[in-house]
């Protein structure tokens, strides 16, 4: 029997897939000249902006926070290529590869989800959307404090599972937009 949740999951993914192959489309791999603080920070923007939203009222852009979660789970995905290739000042990938390495990354977050889901039994369910945009603004944090040290840390997870952990985040937040949206 596939559990709900995964369900969910896979159809929040298939979206933010949809989004980061048509602007690859776009504009090819250039992220890849990207070096990981950037990317941090571009993130750290996008979780700086849904906080924005959801504490204010007005809104001088019309867009909400679910377009900015998309953006959060693609920037991890690329935040994980990064981790796993070698820096560049050129785009080095092609539009296959650089899908096969998403679908490679996001699958990776899929497991861990389902392993933590099952470990926490889904308390993200009881969760607030902000409290779960509080939680990547920390990791985000983190992540700037861990490139701060060059990547040393002491007994922390490093880098690689924030980012596992941002876009799992982002996605469960996603999920309980459409779910009050219903």
């Amino acid at each position: 029997m596939q559990n709900p949740t995964f369900d969910q999951f896979s159809s929040v993914l298939t979206e933010c897939r949809n989004l980061f192959i048509d602007k690859l489309k776009d504009y090819g791999a250039t992220w890849r000249v990207f070096r990981l603080p950037s990317i941090t920070d571009q993130m750290y923007i996008k979780a700086k902006r849904i906080i924005s939203l959801q504490n204010n009222e007005v809104h001088l852009i019309d867009e909400g926070e679910y377009p900015e979660f998309i953006a959060l789970v693609n920037y991890s995905a690329i935040a994980l290529i990064q981790c796993s290739k070698t820096p560049t000042t050129s785009i080095d990938i092609n539009f296959d590869e650089a899908v096969k390495l998403y679908d490679l990354h996001i699958q990776e977050a899929f497991e861990l989800m389902k392993k933590k889901n099952h470990d926490y039994g889904e308390a993200w369910r009881n969760m607030r959307v902000s409290s779960i945009a509080d939680l990547i603004l920390v990791k985000l944090l983190r992540i700037k404090q861990i490139e701060d040290n060059n990547g040393n840390t002491i007994v922390s997870e490093g880098a690689v599972g924030n980012y596992h952990d941002i876009l799992n985040y982002s996605v469960f937040a996603m999920i309980l937009l459409n779910e009050e949206k219903k």
